[in-house]
């Protein structure tokens, strides 16, 4: 089947399940996601600050959910803690380490200083070839976007297409109080630098103390997505090669 036609069938069916999902409880989004695709379903986590939540909702649909982690190389040593104690703590025993190709540092970034002179390009390198390389073999998944992130994520569906996939964005409409009240009530560990001001936690360089949300990511510049989350032109397919 040719991508776009790909493509086509899977706006069709995230339309349906959004229309049908749009205001369940994030668990009934998961159980949803997980019935309708089983093992050709995977979640995206960043085990950042806000991941705790997401990730215990689907440990109860099933700890054997393929988590896909982004370890870009360029993360604080303390996330890598936080992953490695959480996934112990919820009993996830699928967590997968997403690395950049060595080729790709090897042309793209041999100095491990891209995000000095474009953060766009060393998102690409470091999470969005990684991603689009381990999600070709699945047709479905999870994110934790929430709408209350603001930018592009105000307007959040439940379900929609990616890239000829089905994304599910079971937090999408979840406030901030909403969260924190569900972390608080089932005792969940934060991740080590929120106590340190970071409300938003991603790769070192690019990450700064801010309790407004996002706004410590990629602060005094433009960019507010990673690029794993941008829509792509219609017909283009996933970039699953080195090149940038």
């Amino acid at each position: 089947m040719a991508y776009d036609q790909i493509e086509g069938s899977a706006a069709g069916l995230a339309a349906r399940l959004d229309a049908e999902l749009r205001e369940a409880h994030p668990l009934t989004v998961l159980r949803a996601a997980h019935e309708r695709f089983g093992a050709r379903l995977a979640l995206v986590s960043s085990f950042g600050a806000e991941s705790a939540v997401l990730l215990h909702l689907a440990s109860q649909v099933s700890p054997g959910i393929p988590i896909l982690f982004l370890d870009t190389g360029m993360l604080f040593g303390q996330t890598l803690d936080y992953r490695r104690t959480l996934a112990a703590r919820l009993g996830l025993s699928d967590v997968r380490d997403l690395r950049p190709a060595f080729a790709d540092l090897a042309i793209q970034d041999p100095k491990a200083d891209l995000w000095r002179t474009s953060v766009d390009d060393c998102c690409h390198i470091r999470k969005v070839l990684p991603l689009d390389r381990a999600l070709a073999g699945f047709d479905g998944w999870i994110t934790g976007r929430k709408r209350f992130h603001g930018g592009d994520r105000l307007s959040l569906p439940v379900v929609e297409v990616a890239d000829g996939k089905v994304k599910f964005n079971p937090l999408a409409n979840w406030t901030k109080v909403e969260l924190d009240a569900y972390a608080t009530e089932h005792d969940l560990p934060a991740h080590p630098l929120v106590a340190q001001g970071y409300a938003s936690i991603g790769c070192w360089p690019c990450t700064q103390p801010s309790d407004d949300g996002r706004a410590g990511r990629w602060a005094g510049q433009e960019k507010t997505e990673c690029g794993i989350h941008v829509a792509r032109a219609p017909g283009v397919a996933p970039n699953v090669g080195g090149d940038i």
